[in-house]
């Protein structure tokens, strides 16, 4: 008789990591560099409603090199966060969270100028924080977060109707 309490507390122990287990979707972009392809990340991860973004840089996929100017690399490294965030099925307005890594806070202004672009209304929640050198001399990476929102009742298709 003791082993039913243990029984039953197993399934639904079972039956609760069932429930709550959610699927992943790694989103897995082309890379600017060939060497790039083989690095060891997914650029997000999708899992329910909720996008991880990894961190981005703005590299020119012509010349695997960050743009000239500070303006032209926070235009590439939006264009990038924006085709991945894009890949998982969502759109910017989407993003909740942005981390900005930056090699010289003195592009503030420059970076800023680009990135009001990218969003209509509401900004999402952002850290600017001064990094020192990133990898392959960029100025900036990116990362952040993006909930999928709700459909609207008139975007959810036919509903049901009331049985009288």
């Amino acid at each position: 008789m003791r082993s039913i309490p243990v029984i039953v507390f197993l399934i639904i122990t079972a039956f609760v990591v069932i429930c709550t287990a959610q699927d992943r979707k790694y989103i897995v972009m082309k890379r600017a560099t060939p060497a790039a392809n083989n690095a060891p990340f997914s650029e997000a991860v999708l899992v329910g409603d909720t996008l991880h973004i990894a961190g981005h840089i703005g590299l020119d996929p012509a010349t695997g090199k960050p743009g000239a100017t500070p303006e032209e690399e926070a235009r590439l490294v939006m264009e990038a966060f924006k085709r991945t965030v894009e890949a998982a099925g969502m759109n910017m307005d989407d993003v909740v969270s942005v981390q900005v890594f930056c090699s010289d806070v003195s592009f503030y202004d420059a970076f800023n100028g680009v990135y009001r672009t990218y969003f209509h209304g509401n900004f999402p929640a952002r850290a600017f924080l001064g990094s020192g050198k990133l990898l392959f001399n960029a100025r900036f990476e990116v990362l952040g977060l993006a909930v999928r929102k709700p459909l609207k009742h008139s975007e959810a298709g036919p509903q049901p109707k009331p049985t009288p």
